[in-house]
């Protein structure tokens, strides 16, 4: 191992900047005559657009131009899309209602833009927003998922009649009933996965600007995939051409999933350029975020579980409601499908599985994906089930996982995913051990001595990452391929340039991609800078999400090391006279093994690049590319232990301790993806006991639109994690990679609602367990089904 490649404990390159402030995000931004842009945002959830009276906004300090949704549409921009059909049951496309990036006619979330101004300064654009004259018709709203379906319910869309998007299934139904009717033993649960707000640390912003000259576009724009965006905004929308469209994405401050889409704002921003002449920027604020950006997760299931008389499962039934809110989004209509109906094997040997999924539109803020998207939803049904059925058939929750824990690789899920490899059981003990789960019994006779009640309870998790083969997605409906491409330039001098088609966000790539290379070609990290987030310097590439980052974008740059490797070994062999097989590179050299003939890297590089003595056919140079296209999806997996401490006089809970045990392949920074668990496991804690999203059912208004209103996790709500790792290869990429950055989120909501439930003795608890609801909870008494168990 190089002293700064794979494995080590190599501090993160890209924090100089970060933590002396010299990041760069759009924000950062200034281009000559830049100008600025507010919105003119809907108050009410659903509405028809009558007049607009843009003429004392016009006449404020400052304002250059008003524009409104109808002059968007007759210049003939198109409406956003969602890129990933799927079809009903029946054979019948989604019902996609149409989503124009300023809406010329009809609101249907609070929110939605029907106009902006641009001015001089942000604040003269705001307070020029503030006095443009909109006559609204307020019409009837419907917020709950479940009563959009309703006959009579108020109607969003004409191309979705009873607001349903689709209705789609997946597994054998008939055999799920049969094995349910013949049970020993069926756990049922009606489970409601709260929607959540993402809260990145950057807000969105857009700069557009147009040259005449050239006519040429560039958008600056918080992406987590500006290819992607380019691609959309000249294919879809009607912008302008791809190859007059610059899109870069700067640093990023944060994403977890709600930076991947294209939103309105860029659409508007770049059309708003073209249109005025001018260079306009839009930066959100975090009342416009919690509005505007999309939101996650949003769930309502009805699951049954069935058990043979040896506590083995053998069927799993899921219904489930998804609440897509006003309109579909980028991936939206994958999430709730193909990303979530497809985990509900868990980790565990399910013979059967159906699963019955409605999309739903609601006048709420568009739905998508959020850190996990799909996964942490189906994670959820999944562990709560088990804990439950562990409960009801009286049996410890370790053991009844293990009775049922996946033992043999590859293995066929009902559901499509092939899991390539893993090893459950040993992450599960790995955790149990960790946490002293035996001990427990006495933890909780000491607590209750001091008058509080302890519960533990675990959560065994597993996802799918490094979405995905282009053939397999594309078969199931997605809009693109899911390769990666990388280009690896090596210089003269021996230093060198990775160009990758992947994006970051805060997860560190500039270290864990170079030390990739520092691995490989033996030279300092310090040498390899890492290119990402503009259209014009890397060619394509997908953007990072679903932990695809490593696993997909990393095994491009590997392959493109294979063939630098190979050119800078031929050249090698010639220079000194041996065999290209006994050629070896370490350490800053490049020699031949067993003896003492060897060349400095950068010798070998100066050579490639003045070419005096190359051997015949080989052209000058040494930069290759490559495009990586997964032959699989990767599966990270691991267990979870969370125990907490609840109040019975407040029914405020504590976390006492949490353990996670995360098999993520090869590991390539273990501090880094520490870090990585960390995060997702505060947010994961967030959503139980914390954070939900919440709208009055009458107006439409957001509720918890603020941080007043909506509580994030702080540090005094966590305690120290215990985190470690098991390390299955993944067998799918070259570089054994699984992917780290969503585990946390996955894997905690449930192991911290198990615990509560254990610790209060009453299982019917939602998310957010917030004290009022665990307060209720404990004075509601157990619940019959621990009754029964006892």
């Amino acid at each position: 191992m190089a002293q700064d490649g794979i494995g080590a404990r190599v501090a993160r390159k890209e924090d100089k900047r970060f933590i002396t402030g010299k990041g760069r995000y759009v924000d950062d931004m200034r281009v000559a005559g830049m100008k600025h842009v507010a919105f003119v945002r809907s108050p009410y959830a659903h509405a028809k657009v009558g007049g607009i009276d843009t003429e004392q906004a016009r006449n404020m300090p400052g304002v250059l131009a008003v524009l409104t949704g109808s002059e968007l549409v007759a210049d003939g921009i198109g409406n956003l899309i969602c890129g990933w059909m799927v079809h009903s049951k029946d054979g019948t496309p989604m019902n996609m209602g149409a989503w124009p990036a300023l809406a010329p006619d009809v609101v249907r979330f609070v929110g939605q833009a029907v106009a902006m101004v641009i001015a001089e300064t942000r604040g003269e654009a705001r307070d020029a927003a503030d006095v443009v004259a909109v006559e609204w018709e307020e019409l009837p709203t419907i917020t709950d998922p479940a009563k959009a379906l309703t006959d009579g319910a108020p109607q969003l869309h004409p191309e979705a009649k009873g607001n349903l998007i689709y209705d789609w299934e997946i597994g054998d139904k008939a055999a799920a009933d049969k094995a349910l009717s013949e049970a020993a033993h069926v756990t049922r649960m009606e489970i409601v996965n709260n929607r959540l707000v993402p809260n990145a640390m950057e807000p969105r912003a857009a700069l557009a600007q147009y040259d005449a000259a050239d006519d040429h576009f560039t958008l600056w724009t918080t992406s987590q995939n500006p290819h992607v965006a380019r691609l959309v905004l000249s294919a879809f929308y009607n912008v302008a051409p791809e190859h007059k469209l610059r899109v870069i994405a700067p640093d990023v401050g944060g994403g977890f999933g709600s930076k991947i889409f294209i939103y309105p704002e860029e659409v508007a921003c770049l059309w708003a350029a073209r249109k005025t002449g001018l260079a306009v920027k839009w930066t959100g604020d975090r009342s416009e975020a919690f509005l505007t950006d999309a939101h996650g997760r949003d769930h309502v299931t009805v699951a049954e579980m069935a058990f043979d008389a040896n506590n083995r499962i053998t069927a799993f039934k899921v219904d489930t409601i998804a609440n897509f809110g006003a309109y579909m989004s980028l991936f939206s209509s994958s999430v709730p499908t193909y990303l979530y109906a497809t985990l509900l094997s868990g980790q565990y040997d399910i013979p059967t599985i159906h699963c019955n999924v409605r999309g739903v539109y609601t006048n709420t803020a568009p739905v998508d994906a959020y850190r996990g998207a799909g996964r942490p939803e189906a994670t959820y049904v999944v562990e709560r089930m088990m804990e439950t059925a562990a409960r009801e058939l009286g049996v410890a929750p370790p053991e009844l996982r293990r009775t049922n824990f996946i033992r043999e690789f590859p293995h066929q899920t009902p559901v499509i995913m092939n899991y390539d490899a893993g090893d459950y059981e040993a992450s599960l003990s790995a955790a149990l051990s960790a946490s002293d789960y035996a001990g427990f019994g006495e933890r909780k006779a000491e607590a209750a001595r001091r008058g509080k009640l302890r519960g533990i309870g675990l959560s065994c998790y597993i996802e799918a990452c490094g979405i995905a083969p282009s053939q397999a997605v594309g078969s199931l409906g997605a809009g693109v391929g899911l390769w990666e491409s990388a280009e690896v330039r090596v210089n003269p001098v021996g230093t060198i340039e990775v160009l990758t088609g992947s994006h970051s966000h805060g997860q560190g790539h500039e270290t864990t991609f170079a030390q990739l290379v520092a691995e490989r070609l033996g030279v300092p990290i310090d040498n390899v800078s890492i290119v990402h987030g503009d259209t014009d310097k890397v060619q394509f590439g997908m953007g990072t999400y679903g932990s695809r980052s490593g696993a997909v974008g990393m095994s491009a740059i590997s392959k493109a090391i294979d063939k630098v490797e190979a050119k800078a070994k031929k050249l090698a062999a010639h220079l000194l006279e041996a065999a290209e097989g006994d050629i070896e590179i370490a350490d800053g050299e490049v020699r031949v093994a067993g003896t003492d003939k060897k060349l400095g890297w950068h010798e070998v590089c100066l050579a490639a690049y003045t070419a005096h003595n190359l051997p015949e056919g080989m052209e000058p140079g040494l930069k290759e590319g490559s495009f990586y296209d997964p032959a699989n999806f990767t599966f990270p997996a691991g267990a979870y232990v969370c125990e907490v401490e609840v109040d019975p006089d407040t029914g405020h809970t504590e976390i006492i301790q949490f353990v996670a045990a995360d098999d993520f392949g090869r590991v390539i920074n273990p501090m880094i993806v520490e870090g990585q668990v960390h995060g997702g496991i505060a947010q994961g804690v967030g959503q139980a006991i914390l954070e939900g999203c919440v709208y009055d059912p009458e107006s439409g208004q957001l509720i918890t639109a603020s941080y007043n209103d909506y509580a994030m996790p702080r540090a005094h709500d966590l305690p120290s994690f215990k985190v470690s790792t098991t390390e299955t290869i993944c067998p799918s990429n070259p570089i054994g990679m699984k992917g780290c950055g969503e585990a946390g989120a996955i894997g905690t909501p449930p192991a911290v609602i198990n615990a509560i439930t254990d610790a209060i003795d009453n299982n019917d608890l939602a998310m957010p367990a917030t004290p009022e609801k665990v307060w209720r909870a404990l004075r509601a008494g157990a619940t019959p089904m621990r009754q029964a168990a006892e």
